[in-house]
């Protein structure tokens, strides 16, 4: 099993500001955890740079302008109450595109069987035309349009297990058929959309948590819903929001899942993946943070996508 590790040091330099949860400290967390001996298989890779023609195939040119425009030289600029930007955002941004885009070419040419894709900011929150809830640009929607445009795929699945609803995700494909977006988010939370009632063209699976649902309760609601609706809809490729935030001991959710949640999900995605989508899968960091639950769960996530 050959599995791509994607990050690098730009992602560092994307200031949020003291206190914020979404902060560099998260990355250096991740970075030692997998500096562990069992993975020393793991193919590492430096993110490139993406390009404003990648980002174009989800957002408009003015939110690309709009948000370059706004980046100051020094300090911290607020787009809103929690979505910060700072004089390194453009390139953490942009290697967070590029990231997922490059991992999406090595795994349809068959040079590895899947990736990781450790980024900053965070995606899943930006519409097509609007930056909120951390993030800047919306990474998994740009590599399913980036896979879709260059590799003609006609069905392509994103499951999203953050502990939010990835609204931003939605909203650029609510009307495209050959896009399944599945997720599972706690409700009521932030930012409050993906009722069930939210189902697209009938190709969008929204699952609700309730405050204190456990792996018990996650496990069923995948095993009942989201994996028969991927085994329905037989991807040819599939993306994953990798949000970690509904660990039990996250300061942003409610949900009480542990690191063997995150084994027992990635073991059953692998399976879908194995059966329709040649074992392709490319997974990229959304939420999560609690630094120690964020990197024994990350951990775990990528030591199954390696087999282990």
């Amino acid at each position: 099993m050959t599995t791509l590790y994607y990050s690098h040091p730009d992602f560092l330099f994307h200031e949020t500001g003291k206190g914020h949860p979404e902060c560099p400290d998260r990355l250096r967390n991740i970075t030692s955890a997998l500096e562990a001996p069992e993975f020393s298989d793991l193919i590492r890779m430096l993110a490139p740079l993406g390009t404003e023609q990648q980002i174009r195939l989800i957002h408009p040119l003015f939110h690309i302008e709009g948000i370059l425009a706004a980046i100051p030289k020094q300090g911290e600029y607020y787009l809103d109450h929690d979505t910060v930007l700072s004089s390194g955002s453009k390139e953490a941004a942009f290697r967070a595109v590029g990231a997922v885009c490059d991992a999406i070419d090595n795994v349809l040419t068959g040079k590895a069987n899947n990736a990781f894709c450790a980024v900053r900011p965070p995606g899943h929150h930006a519409e097509p035309d609007l930056a909120m809830g951390f993030c800047l640009f919306n990474n998994v929607a740009i590599a399913a349009e980036y896979a879709r445009r260059h590799y003609h795929l006609e069905r392509i699945a994103i499951v999203d297990f953050d502990v939010h609803h990835g609204n931003g995700t939605q909203a650029a494909f609510y009307n495209q058929p050959n896009v399944l977006y599945a997720s599972s988010h706690e409700m009521p939370n932030y930012p409050g959309t993906g009722y069930p009632t939210e189902i697209g063209v009938g190709n969008i699976v929204n699952v609700p948590l309730t405050a204190g649902d456990s792996g018990i309760e996650f496990r069923k609601k995948y095993t009942s819903i989201i994996l028969p609706a991927l085994r329905n809809f037989k991807p040819e490729l599939l993306l994953v929001s990798a949000g970690f935030d509904a660990h039990k001991d996250d300061p942003l959710s409610s949900i009480k899942l542990i690191e063997d949640d995150f084994r027992w999900l990635t073991q059953e995605l692998m399976h879908i993946a194995d059966r329709y989508c040649h074992g392709r899968i490319i997974s990229t960091l959304e939420g999560g943070y609690n630094l120690e639950a964020l990197a024994t769960s990350v951990a775990v996530h990528v030591e199954t996508l390696m087999g282990n």
